[in-house]
Parts: structure tokens; sequence; C-alpha cells
């Protein structure tokens, strides 16, 4: 029997926690959400039962915060769960643009409109959440 471990690095799929925040990058799927057991299990569950039905299986987990609707019930659901969103940004300097990296809260990141996202160079890199409220669930 040939076991082998295989760990494989793909930019933006990667999970991290701290005492009191779960840290998940944007890259991943919901296909993807639900089967990594790396992962912890409440946030699966969180995402079957109440992000996919407002959203598709192959969605990014990016696609799906860039095009937030205020209304939907999503926002609320991230909002109960304190999340927050690292995001990079394009600014002007003096002679170069660069990018800088920002933490938005739900409400900040909804405020801003999918083509004002586009022309700013927004970049949705991570979703974190607050590993208490995830708990409360």
């Amino acid at each position: 029997m040939n076991l082998q471990n295989k760990t494989s690095y793909e930019p933006g799929k990667y999970v991290m926690q701290d005492v009191g925040t779960l840290y998940v990058g944007t890259k991943y799927t919901f296909e993807d959400i639900l089967e990594s057991e790396d992962i912890p299990f409440k946030f699966r569950l969180l995402c079957e039962r109440y992000l996919l039905p407002e959203a598709d299986r192959e969605d990014t987990l990016e696609t799906t915060l860039y095009y937030l609707d205020p209304k939907s019930f999503v926002v609320k659901i991230l909002k109960q769960l304190k999340a927050k969103v690292k995001v990079n940004v394009l600014v002007a300097k003096k002679d170069k643009t660069e990018y800088t990296t920002k933490n938005l809260t739900i409400d900040e990141l909804v405020a801003i409109s999918p083509a004002e996202k586009e022309s700013q160079g927004f970049v949705i890199q991570e979703l974190s959440v607050s590993k208490f409220a995830l708990m409360a669930f």
C-alpha cells in the first residue's frame, strides 16, 4: 500500500485561526469549502445552509463578496458573524500607483458598488469571522 501525503499550495486558498478569529482565503469555491476538512465544520455548515441558497457551488467566496447586494440575507449573516474583508486597492501615489491593503467591515464593502470596486482595482483577498459569533450560530 502506497500512502503519500499530498500537500498542494494554491494562492488564495488557505484557512488560519487565532484565539478569536477564523481567516479564509477567498479563492475557495463553495464546493471546495464544503469538501475541505481543514475548514471548521461550523463554517462549512453555515456556508451550506445560509450562503449557498443565494450562490452557486462553483462560485468563489471572492465573487460572492464582490457582488454582495446590501439587502441580501448573506449580508445579514456576515454582519452577525462580525465579518471583515481584507482587500487590496489601487492607490495613486505621487509618481506611481500601488496596491494598499485595507480591512473593511461588511457595511463598508457593500457601500461600494461593483463598478466602483472595478475602477478602484479591488482584489478581495480574505474573509475573517469571529469564532465566538460563529459558535453562537
